[in-house]
């Protein structure tokens, strides 16, 4: 297990979304936070974008982690956005993003929003697992698949097929 188990619900996994441009994500990415969290989307917009003018969140290889710290929020909470088609995210390799695991945390959280951003970027850095995320089709699976992502297993995999 990880600790996204604990805080992506599977009502927040969104596959083969419409958005066109990295504004259209943050904004469907703050609609599915919004109903957890008991905030308005917009400042959850506010949030997201505040952390995005900082810097891209894109890490390449078509993913991105947008986050941001929030107050009023009393835990973590996580939602996954895959898109229809890549959207320019300013990724560093260029590529365009598919793939959005996004993050909201208490605006105190420094600890457990480092850990947090910590499991995403290894969950997404494994190739197996993007590929993986863009080929289900179905919700239900691709939140198991995440919650249930085991960095040990998944290091062994990549011994085993190396």
């Amino acid at each position: 297990m990880n600790q996204l188990s604990k805080i992506l619900s599977p009502a927040c996994v969104v596959l083969d979304d419409p958005a066109r441009d990295k504004s259209a994500c943050l904004g469907r990415l703050a609609a599915l936070f919004a109903p957890g969290c008991g905030i308005d989307p917009a400042r959850i917009l506010a949030a997201l974008k505040a952390r995005e003018a900082l810097g891209s969140t894109a890490l390449g290889q078509g993913v991105a982690i947008p986050h941001g710290r929030l107050r009023g929020i009393s835990r973590p909470a996580a939602a996954f956005l895959r898109l229809q088609q890549g959207v320019d995210f300013d990724a560093p390799d260029g590529q365009p993003v598919r793939i959005l695991l996004a993050l909201l945390v208490p605006e105190s959280a420094t600890e457990q929003h480092l850990l947090v951003l910590s499991d995403l970027a290894q969950i997404l850095g494994h190739r197996g697992t993007r590929e993986a995320l863009l080929a289900e089709a179905d919700a239900g699976a691709v939140h198991a698949r995440i919650v249930g992502w085991d960095p040990v297993a998944a290091q062994g995999s990549a011994a085993r097929h190396a």
